[in-house]
């Protein structure tokens, strides 16, 4: 294992291996649901309808939902690597406008543009080449369409790492174990986070990457300073 979590190769294969207790941990976690919801409404203006969205990382569909929650008309394609997190989702009740594919956000097989707006949660940081995946899902924006990245980021703040290295010591990792045996994944977790871009680094990546406009918002309650929404448009 490397010192920032899994190979990136591996990365499907854990989340394989812990779709089945996902729901029940993240539903543990205060506010997990009710942040994305934010990231989700700090996407979709108020009052747009017939939005076409891209979920890239959809895992078992919790941001799935969260869009759903704020754009409940919108036409939604959710894609993830793993097979079991997807068969989770899928087997939820969802509106004939939600539609899942099993693909890497590097191969994107079957999506095609335009999108009016994508969420990524939590995913830049599980990909192997993070400029390359913000550059081709700037290609499936719509011109002035945005993406909104979902996502902990702690580099930029000592009180943030502190907090992150506290919260799985103490309750993510050995909650991840007793649910499910391993603890492989929660591990990946806390590392792939404490060697993630800070907030700044983040938003210079997007700006790389062609999006204009970048912009960024926490969230309230413990996850504050650690989950983060990083906004940017399409050109």
């Amino acid at each position: 294992m490397k010192g920032d979590g899994l190979p990136r190769t591996e990365v499907p294969a854990a989340f394989d291996a812990g779709a089945a207790a996902y729901d029940r941990l993240v539903g543990a976690n205060p506010g997990y649901h009710r942040d994305l919801r934010l990231s989700a409404r700090r996407l979709v203006r108020p009052g747009r309808t017939g939005l076409r969205i891209l979920d890239a990382g959809c895992g078992t569909g919790a941001s799935t939902a969260a869009l759903l929650k704020i754009a409940p008309d919108a036409r939604i394609t959710a894609i993830d690597a793993s097979a079991a997190m997807l068969a989770q989702a899928r087997a939820k009740t969802w509106p004939s406008t939600v539609e899942f594919r099993h693909t890497p956000v590097e191969e994107l097989a079957g999506v095609a543009g335009p999108f009016d707006a994508i969420l990524a949660a939590y995913l830049l940081r599980n990909v192997a080449d993070p400029d390359a995946t913000l550059r081709a899902l700037r290609g499936l924006l719509r011109p002035g369409g945005q993406l909104a990245l979902h996502e902990y980021s702690v580099r930029d703040s000592r009180r943030a790492r502190w907090v992150w290295n506290a919260v799985c010591g103490a309750i993510v990792i050995p909650a991840g174990r007793l649910a499910t045996g391993d603890a492989t994944l929660y591990r990946h977790l806390r590392r792939s986070v404490l060697a993630f871009d800070g907030v700044g680094a983040l938003c210079e990546r997007l700006s790389r990457a062609g999006f204009t406009d970048v912009r960024t918002g926490t969230v309230p309650g413990w996850a504050r300073g650690i989950v983060h929404t990083v906004l940017g448009t399409a050109p």
